[in-house]
């Protein structure tokens, strides 16, 4: 049975794997990779920072960079084995309003067709509704039938498709009933 739980460096031997599935510098959404530009994953130490950046991210007394919002990053797990992440981000700026919208999520590659993405977004979408939001964005690539899927099924009605430096993407908004 899959779970969420907060990002832990007790699954690096997990997270390594799946990260192996992967192209290489293929993007991840949801992970938040791109606060472990500067550490060395494969390294106990580095893969530690990167788990407390995570961590430290959805505290909203903390000052972020310029470009960055606050955000709740889970793991999408069955036991010791990372299946995927999902992360929250608590409101927009003007890159995530165009292209990134308030919540990305990836499946590694050998989990992928078992549902865990909507699942994972269904269970994420309480939480947005605890952070006061009325309603929340989700973006994927145009040519994402999958992800297309997966939004539509909580909800999602497709606002546009817009162009961004990673190609066309289809912009849902899922509203929260009363």
């Amino acid at each position: 049975m899959p779970e969420l739980i907060l990002p832990t460096a007790q699954l690096r031997p997990s997270w390594l794997a799946a990260r192996d599935e992967w192209p290489t510098g293929a993007h991840q959404d949801g992970t938040g990779l791109r606060l472990a530009a500067d550490v060395d994953l494969d390294d106990p130490e580095g893969f530690s920072t990167w788990v407390d950046r995570l961590l430290r991210q959805a505290d909203r007394s903390a000052a972020l960079g310029e470009e960055s919002v606050h955000a709740t990053h889970w793991w999408i797990v069955e036991g010791d084995s990372y299946l995927g992440a999902i992360d929250l981000r608590h409101y927009l700026n003007a890159f995530l309003l165009e292209t990134g919208g308030h919540i990305g999520y990836s499946v590694r590659p050998s989990a992928r067709r078992r549902g865990l993405a909507t699942w994972a977004l269904a269970t994420v979408l309480p939480e947005a509704r605890r952070l006061g939001l009325d309603r929340v964005l989700v973006t994927c690539d145009d040519g994402n039938a999958a992800s297309a899927r997966t939004i539509e099924r909580n909800g999602g009605v497709l606002e546009d498709v817009r162009g961004s430096a990673s190609g066309p993407k289809r912009r849902y908004w899922i509203t929260f009933a009363g």
